[in-house]
């Protein structure tokens, strides 16, 4: 055989063990297996469950789940301490969560899907959808302290909402009294007897804290987003995702409100409180549960809504993981993937951790070093304010999942070590 022909069947080889083993990721159903078999140790493992369990034994934690895949199959899936203490009731694997912020990969997917469709481009003006972001206001500082509301210097863009960089906050900044009048100001939605769309259109006439595309402000930008996949779509924002995201990746545990049959599954909330744990009081004012259970089920909020549970959860992570497909359920392309998890911002825009960036929808590393913890660059994840949190590493072929229940976080360190404790065990 000469060169040519052998160059060409290298070639052929290569190619053919890419897309075998993409079509063999993309085929998985994670399933447990012994860590070893996806080059994780199963003594070295034992550390992280050591920790976790210490911090539900010292009150620091009421308990929570954590699960890591690899290669397309779990490596590891441990539930520990309590889901409500008061009843002594065990957390277990199936244990439901609120996830709040990462409500938000979901919804950006769904967007992303809209524009794979040719129904939206994500440089689109918002408000060629919803009208009442045609013309926007911001609110800047005046000397005396005060501030004075000018126009926006050009139309907020569905990639701005996508990147946080609005400039629409979380209702406080220096207008936080317009915001707090009109009754529109924290991530809670729960309890809110409103159409998402209905809140989002009021949210258009008040005084936003930057102007379109400066900087990166975190706040309303996922919740504008479900309400364009509603307006664009047709259908109310809980329904869309069911068909189009969570059923198709099976998710079964995903709900904006708990069923009334899976009420005794929801973890409860804690908050720290000298040397142990208090339930502590959502942002609706219910002690607990929250209104997740018992609210008036209208608000989908698609930056900080959803319910669910650590599995649930892994299987839309190895969904992104494999460029875009799970089971055979093809919901977006890899390029798709690609330009999600890419940074689109200056470290001007987003000087929130070095070496760090923001993609659509996920931060993102670009410099391991700078950022100074264990990963891979071009890692993606964020986390929720339940004390959650997540990341891909494609480099290593890892999905990480771990939820919790506690708000305010009291500088906890779990995380951290988490990370550690993960990166520690790999062995191959």
């Amino acid at each position: 055989m000469n060169t040519k022909h052998s160059a060409k069947l290298i070639a052929f080889l290569l190619a053919f063990t890419f897309y075998f083993n993409l079509s063999n990721l993309s085929a998985q159903t994670l399933e447990e297996v012994a860590p070893e078999k996806v080059g994780m140790s199963s003594e070295r493992l034992e550390f992280l469950t050591n920790t976790l369990e210490q911090y539900a034994d010292n009150s620091k934690l009421s308990g929570g789940v954590a699960l890591v895949a690899r290669r397309g199959q779990i490596a590891y899936f441990n539930a520990f301490g309590r889901s409500d203490i008061e009843n002594n009731t065990l957390m277990e694997k199936n244990s439901i969560f609120r996830i709040a912020s990462q409500t938000k990969a979901i919804v950006s997917v769904g967007i992303m899907m809209l524009q794979e469709e040719g129904k939206l481009l994500i440089t689109d003006p918002v408000g060629k959808y919803i009208p009442d972001f045609q013309e926007t206001t911001v609110a800047e500082p005046k000397e005396d302290g005060g501030y004075e509301i000018v126009k926006a210097k050009r139309p907020i863009t569905i990639r701005d909402l996508l990147t946080h960089t609005s400039g629409i906050g979380y209702g406080g900044g220096i207008a936080a009294d317009l915001w707090e009048k009109a009754k529109i100001q924290g991530w809670y939605f729960a309890d809110r007897n409103e159409p998402i769309l209905e809140t989002v259109k009021r949210m258009a006439d008040l005084p936003f804290e930057s102007q379109p595309g400066e900087k990166f402000v975190y706040g309303y930008n996922t919740d504008i987003l479900g309400a364009l996949i509603e307006v664009v779509s047709g259908e109310p924002l809980d329904k869309f995702l069911q068909k189009r995201i969570l059923d198709p990746l099976g998710m079964n545990d995903t709900h904006f409100y708990l069923p009334k049959n899976k009420e005794e599954r929801l973890a409860v909330v804690y908050s720290p409180a000298e040397d142990d744990l208090k339930k502590a009081p959502a942002p609706g004012g219910m002690v607990g549960q929250g209104e997740y259970v018992d609210g008036p089920r209208m608000s989908f909020s698609g930056g900080a809504g959803f319910l669910s549970t650590a599995m649930d959860y892994a299987k839309f992570l190895q969904m992104m993981l494999n460029g875009g497909e799970l089971n055979g359920k093809r919901i977006i392309s890899p390029k798709t993937v690609e330009l999600m998890t890419v940074n689109h911002l200056t470290e001007a825009s987003f000087p929130w951790v070095g070496g760090t960036g923001f993609g659509l929808g996920f931060s993102v590393v670009e410099d391991l070093g700078a950022r100074g913890l264990l990963g891979s660059e071009g890692e993606y994840g964020w986390g929720g304010a339940y004390h959650s949190t997540y990341w891909v590493d494609p480099q290593e072929e890892l999905v990480v999942v771990y939820f919790t229940q506690l708000i305010p976080d009291g500088g906890l360190d779990d995380h951290n070590k988490l990370r550690a404790l993960i990166y520690q065990a790999l062995i191959d």
